[in-house]
């Protein structure tokens, strides 16, 4: 289960989200519109693993991120921006397609090893207030008459995708969200 806080955050997540759209070649200009989001569990309960959903004009962008305790040494031009988080302290936000941690859960939840975690929100002083319900719900499918791949398939190298902007990505195993009034490929194999 991904352990949310009620805590304050700055910059908040959608500023983080604008900052790392708007220095993007590949996106459009426009304002954001946060569709959603969803989150994988680290397993060592350390890193933030969460995805998010959102539509600039006519484009859904998907963008994970990870939120980690300390830098990455070498992971430089992967940092998106420093965040105080009132309960964990200072946490460093990087864009998780650079980040090993957030490729592995991918890995994972491509061969049916990992599913989307359930969030609970949490106080300060650490009790579970309550779980949250999901706004994107991850399925799996895998075409007729096909397998999904062994985890040592994914990490000796077999092409895997994930998706950075939604509509096109397929493939014989996909990783498909759905969230209000919409849905798409996130991943595939």
């Amino acid at each position: 289960m991904a352990i949310i806080y009620q805590a304050e955050l700055r910059p908040s997540k959608p500023e983080i989200l604008r900052d790392f759209l708007s220095s993007r070649s590949w996106c459009e200009s426009g304002e954001i519109q946060l569709l959603g989001a969803y989150r994988f569990d680290d397993p060592d309960g350390e890193v933030g693993a969460e995805c998010h959903l959102v539509r600039v004009g006519e484009t859904t962008y998907h963008l994970p991120l990870s939120y980690r305790p300390a830098p990455v040494e070498g992971a430089e031009e992967h940092l998106l921006a420093t965040m105080q988080h009132s309960v964990l302290g200072e946490r460093y936000v990087y864009d998780g397609l650079g980040d090993e941690l957030v490729l592995d859960c991918f890995r994972r939840a491509l061969c049916g090893e990992q599913a989307q975690a359930e969030l609970g929100i949490y106080s300060d002083e650490g009790q579970l207030i309550e779980i949250q319900p999901q706004t994107v719900t991850l399925s799996l499918e895998v075409d007729e008459g096909e397998e999904l791949p062994t985890g040592d398939e994914l990490l000796e190298g077999a092409p895997f995708t994930i998706a950075r902007t939604l509509g096109d990505l397929d493939g014989i195993v996909r990783l498909r969200a759905r969230w209000s009034g919409g849905e798409g490929v996130v991943a595939a194999y």
